[in-house]
Parts: structure tokens; sequence; C-alpha cells
């Protein structure tokens, strides 16, 4: 069978652009895919973090896959920090990367700006981290989003590399699965701007922590122009509040954007506004709530995540033997 790799950092809130264009997608590829999803708390000290929110964030992404219908006992759920092979492996891929290779990355020079002297090497050797965590597990398909593709064509080009080097065809080359109609979900103040957990106003997202009120009244207040809603794609793309607005609906009700903007073509977006805040509160409440719950019994959340980093390392451990042994490690 198949197996996807895919997780989320720990850092923030999740928001409902995390909830579409990754949690929803998951939950239909476990019926498809040997799955397995982590929280990637390696990732995330990428930058700095305050240990004690490291430690609570961890718990509530993990809450928040099980809330949204990734079952833990199909899929494998931990926090990548308990399987030590990601590390391990990482720090062999980082001696077969030509520094060229990484330079090319743009999501560096992106979230390192003006301040790259200064930066750790961690965010520079981010993307052989993600490349260890899906090779560790010979994962053949990865759900990425448009921002992430840069980086899985390095993981392919460093497993390419390890099986010339050492071994033909140990690694599989992983494919990207880009998924549904909102696999880039913009900000609610900005169009232009992807929805960020890091964004200052908090009602440019829709958190998946907010009550039905909260979601209501972010969708009535989100951006949008003084025109009626477009009447074809093509009108909608020239207009990006009105297209992300109708990207999520879509995605919501598993539609189409040309279905959704024939429905609502040349419509009032206050009433537009209303129908999709209703059928985001149908969506998203429940997981808020039962969220919540999961998380009201931390002993039993822990639980689950040791019992998911059970499993991931006894697939990972034979894998990072085998590389030891390939690379000429002298093993116990």
């Amino acid at each position: 069978m198949n197996r996807i790799l895919s997780g989320i950092q720990p850092t923030g809130n999740l928001h409902i652009g995390n909830y579409l264009g990754a949690l929803k997608n998951w939950v239909r590829l476990q019926a498809e895919y040997d799955c397995i999803f982590c929280i990637v708390d390696l990732h995330a000290i990428t930058v700095p973090q305050d240990p004690a929110a490291l430690r609570a964030s961890t718990r509530e992404v993990a809450a928040t896959y099980i809330a949204a219908g990734i079952d833990a006992e199909r899929a494998v759920i931990f926090n990548q920090s308990m399987v030590s092979a990601h590390a391990e492996l990482s720090w062999i891929l980082t001696c077969l990367t030509p520094l060229g290779w990484l330079n090319r990355m743009t999501q560096f020079k992106d979230k390192a700006g003006k301040n790259k002297d200064s930066v750790g090497l961690g965010l520079y050797a981010y993307p052989v981290l993600m490349a260890a965590d899906i090779l560790i597990y010979k994962a053949t398909h990865v759900p990425v989003g448009e921002d992430q593709k840069q980086h899985l064509e390095l993981a392919r080009d460093l497993a390419q590399m390890f099986n010339k080097t050492f071994a033909p065809d140990f690694f599989p080359l992983p494919e990207p699965v880009i998924m549904g109609p909102a696999t880039r979900v913009m900000s609610l103040r900005d169009g232009t701007k992807k929805m960020s957990k890091s964004d200052a106003s908090d009602y440019s997202r829709i958190n998946m922590t907010d009550d039905a009120d909260t979601i209501a009244l972010k969708i009535r207040k989100a951006k949008t122009d003084p025109l009626p809603l477009p009447v074809s794609v093509e009108a909608a793309a020239a207009r990006p509040e009105a297209e992300n607005l109708l990207s999520i609906y879509a995605a919501l009700t598993d539609a189409s954007l040309a279905d959704t903007v024939a429905r609502f073509a040349g419509g009032e977006f206050a009433r537009f506004k209303e129908t999709l805040a209703e059928i985001a509160v149908a969506k998203l409440a429940p997981i808020a709530d039962e969220r919540a719950r999961i998380l009201a019994d931390v002993g039993e959340l822990d639980r689950l995540l040791r019992r998911g980093a059970e499993r991931a390392n006894a697939i990972a451990e034979p894998t990072m033997a085998a590389v030891k042994d390939l690379v000429g490690m002298l093993r116990p």
C-alpha cells in the first residue's frame, strides 16, 4: 500500500486554511493510503520557542488532528521529536546536500528576510529535515501546498543522490499530492496574502478554536469589494477577496469553484456571507468542541502520542539501521 507522510508545526492556533488545505484532505486519505501524520516540533524550533508553549501547542495540534477526523488507530499520529531517526537521517542527508541546492530554496529567503546572517542554521537546513521526515518512512506520496513543492523536489533529489551513491532504489521518489479547491486559503483581511497563524489581526483568519459566534462574525467582517459577486471563474481571479471566500465555500461543501461561482453569480456579498457563515459554523464548530473535550484528558492524549511514536519507530528504525550499514557506520 502506498504511504502518506505529512505534518504541521505546533506554533500557534491552527486555522481554517490548515483544515481545508491539509486536515480535511488527510481524513479522506486514510481510506486510500497507509498514513503517518506528525506534529513537527523539530521544525518548530528553527525559530525561538517558549518551551512550555511548545509543549502545550504540540498537544493542541494533536487534539485538532483527532477532532478533525484523523483516526489515531488507523493513522500514525505522534510528535516528530519522539522518533530520533528523523534527526539522525537528517544529519546524514545534510552531509550529502550541496550548498547550492539549499541556496535556491526560496522559503528560507522569505523567512529570513534581511536577517540572513543572524538566523539559525536550522532554518537554512529546514528542507533537509523535511526530506528526512519523508524518506525515513519511505513515503511514496506527500500532500503539499504550492509553497512546499520546492522542498519536496529537494527530497526527491536527495533520495536519488543517496540511491546513486549507496544502493539503487533504496528510497522511493515521493510524489506530491495537491488536493482540493482551497489548497491555499488567503487572509480574510487581504486576499493577496496567505492566511497565517502569525498575522497580527485575529480577524484575518478563522481559528480552529473559534466558537460559532466568532466564526460567523469573522466571515461577516471579511474584506470584500463593492461589486456584486463575480459571474465567472475568470472574473473571480481578478478579485482576490471574492475568489477567496468563494473558494472557502467550495472547499467546505466539496464543490468546484466553477459551480460555486455559478451558484452565487451576481448576488450580494452580504447574503453570500450569511450562507458561508452557516456552512462554516456547521463544519468547524463541532471540531472545536471535540478538540476541547480531547484536551480535557491530557493523559489519554499523551498516551495516544506515545503509542503513535512506538508505531512510527517500528517503521523508521529498520530504515535507519539499513542507512547506517550502507553509509559504513559500525553498529552494535
